[in-house]
């Protein structure tokens, strides 16, 4: 039986976290799209869940092959989205981890920083673009709708400034937390 479940992440290792618990109870992920998890009942604890950014497109040829790896090493790709991919082994294969040593967690979280503060700079040049628009119409035209678009221009500007920025402080500083902890852990390994 199938269900579907609506929820929207932000943080992968939430997400993670949260599809292995429903594995515990049950439900193996079959799919995924944007905030749309389908689940099918299995028995408890079937699969282990690893969620992962890859560097280019699921359909690359490097990622193909990267794909195709996983596999032949008992991984199974249930979904894709964008770039990121989900992934799942049988538990009772052992222990599932993609990243086993610092040097490949940093650069997979390096990865998912630079993902993040892409959409964020976007975002901010997104807001400066509508709050200039907003003022140049403003100080030029002298027509009363369009005075009032500048001001709908100038309030989306400052709402995408907003949003940019809490998206910076909970989405990508976090994540530069943990590369900082990484690289300080393998200056101590060394």
């Amino acid at each position: 039986m199938k269900h579907i479940i609506r929820k929207a992440y932000w943080n992968y290792e939430k997400e993670e976290n949260w599809i292995n618990e429903m594995s515990t109870k049950g439900l193996a992920l079959t799919d995924y799209s944007w905030c749309r998890y389908v689940f099918e009942e299995t028995s408890n604890d079937e699969y282990t869940y690893r969620i992962e950014l890859l560097g280019n497109r699921p359909t690359h040829p490097e990622s193909l092959q990267y794909i195709k790896f996983l596999e032949e090493n008992g991984v199974e790709c249930v979904a894709t989205y964008m770039r990121w991919i989900y992934l799942r082994k049988k538990s009772n294969e052992g222990e599932f981890d993609i990243y086993s040593d610092i040097e490949s967690k940093i650069k997979h979280y390096k990865k998912i920083s630079t993902f993040w503060i892409t959409l964020i700079w976007l975002g901010f040049l997104a807001g400066f673009m509508n709050v200039f628009i907003g003022l140049f119409n403003y100080s030029t035209n002298e027509n009363a709708v369009s005075h009032n678009m500048s001001y709908v221009n100038v309030i989306l500007g400052c709402i995408v400034f907003g949003i940019s920025i809490i998206m910076f402080r909970k989405l990508h500083l976090p994540i530069r937390k943990k590369i900082k902890e990484f690289e300080q852990e393998k200056v101590i390994r060394e």
